[in-house]
């Protein structure tokens, strides 16, 4: 038994030293310089010009106008951006990271956490801004859900990982886009570019780790193929599965969370199958070879998976309304 798992070991980590050769040109292809990449102050008033308080004035006005389930999506969305040190920690201690080095795999996860910490600066900085929301409140629910860490099913597995990553960045490319899609309609272009750009980010960033993913199918197709099945089995949990308010219990918030995502149609249990259903066409796993028994078998458990789900979930019931967030000021 202990053979057979330290070979698994083995070609995992050779899998991931290969890739790691050329990560100078996943990182050029995926990632943005930083002396021309977007900051967050591109979006934000100037607070050294003279039209600052005009403009704060602007974005107060135009946040009115937006209802409590968007502002308690938006909330979420933030705070899950805001506990980045959590997803840093988590993809730097994965089997074939050396930190020690500071070269390959390092790099990656440092140059994409140092892009997606942008996300958080802009949204906070918004928050703040509109007058709508309750800050303190904000933040102690940020200081929970970093504190509170998260746990995901991959332990230190980089497929089960990229895997996971591939299907959460889509996901939050989603988000963020239906977010700036609803912000334009009701007249709000500031905050429509703010959410916009990050969406745009997402979207490099899920194709960055489908790539990785796809190339482990072509080394290792077996391992690789029981770990989509793992995830798949377990479900993906989003990042702020652990989310909750002031004197709350782990996690007592993240339901309520989702039902005002699924309310503005943001992020459904459709958009979830769609996912899946985007992954198996990505990486054509219909058609993968060189696969053992038991990841056929695997195959086939993945490829009837999303008629399944969409039995489930046209049983899923979504409340019109909910309780009023302790995020939302008034």
């Amino acid at each position: 038994m202990g053979s057979s798992t330290d070979k698994i070991f083995n070609i995992r980590l050779e899998v991931m030293q290969t890739i790691e050769k050329s990560m100078g040109d996943l990182i050029d292809k995926y990632l943005k310089p930083i002396d021309t990449n977007w900051q967050p102050s591109d979006f934000l008033p100037d607070s050294t010009g003279p039209e600052f308080f005009e403009d704060i004035k602007e974005i107060q006005e135009l946040a009115k106008e937006l209802d409590d389930d968007f502002l308690a999506v938006l909330v979420g969305d933030t705070i899950t951006e805001e506990a980045l040190p959590t997803y840093e920690s988590w993809l730097m201690n994965l089997e074939g990271v050396d930190k020690s080095k500071r070269t390959g795999w390092y790099r990656w996860i440092s140059a994409w956490t140092a892009e997606e910490n942008r996300h958080g600066d802009l949204l906070n900085k918004y928050l703040y801004l509109s007058g709508r929301i309750n800050m303190k409140e904000v933040e102690i629910s940020t200081q929970h859900l970093i504190a509170d860490g998260f746990d995901i099913g991959t332990s230190h597995d980089p497929y089960k990982n990229f895997i996971y990553t591939s299907f959460q960045e889509i996901a939050t490319n989603i988000s963020h886009r239906r977010v700036a899609s609803l912000a334009k309609k009701s007249g709000n272009a500031r905050l429509a570019k703010m959410c916009g750009v990050i969406a745009s980010d997402e979207n490099r960033h899920a194709n960055a780790y489908m790539d990785f993913v796809e190339r482990i199918f072509t080394m290792d197709p077996s391992e690789v193929m029981l770990a989509f099945q793992h995830m798949m089995k377990i479900k993906i949990v989003m990042p702020a599965h652990f989310l909750r308010e002031s004197g709350e219990s782990i996690g007592s918030l993240f339901e309520q969370f989702s039902d005002a995502a699924q309310r503005l149609q943001v992020y459904t249990a459709q958009d979830y199958i769609d996912i899946l259903q985007r992954l198996l066409t990505r990486w054509d796993i219909e058609h993968v070879t060189g696969l053992n028994d038991k990841a056929e078998r695997a195959r086939d458990y993945l490829m009837k998976l999303p008629n399944r789900l969409e039995r489930i979930s046209s049983r899923i019931h979504v409340p019109e309304s909910g309780p009023k967030f302790k995020w939302i000021a008034g």
